[in-house]
């Protein structure tokens, strides 16, 4: 079995917070990312797919069909939006990174899912400081 990686880029703005608290809760919990102002980050999104390569085309999957699904289903829904406002998928969500990696994951496994391949897992890049990998249940 092999891995390979297809790595992406997009920004976005959020807020972590929760709803049913008081200002002073959510600030001490979430500390700046729960700025009622929003904040945002440059995501770093690296999606690996597991399998065996073909023997017709040395690819364990063509990586250029990789990234427009990617692009299509992910890039395009979270690229300058607001996490809490403007991406229906994440709508009544917590907007951390790992409740997006669980969603994005979620999307691209049926997505990138073949005879002799399947998403094997994400890592998803806030920061430099700060990622989530998300391998599914």
């Amino acid at each position: 079995m092999i891995f390979v990686t297809r790595k992406m880029h997009f920004n976005a703005a959020h807020r972590v917070y929760q709803p049913n608290w008081s200002d002073e809760q959510n600030q001490a919990c979430f500390g700046k990312c729960a700025n009622a102002n929003w904040h945002g980050h440059n995501y770093d999104l690296f999606v690996t797919v597991k399998g065996e390569i073909n023997p017709e085309t040395g690819f364990v999957v063509d990586l250029n069909w990789m990234k427009k699904i990617i692009e299509e289903h992910i890039i395009e829904e979270l690229d300058h939006k607001n996490l809490n406002l403007d991406v229906p998928f994440m709508k009544d969500k917590m907007a951390s990174t790992e409740v997006l990696a669980v969603e994005i994951f979620n999307i691209l496994k049926p997505l990138l899912l073949g005879d002799t391949y399947a998403l094997h897992g994400i890592k998803l890049v806030e920061t430099e400081r700060n990622f989530v990998e998300y391998f599914g249940n």
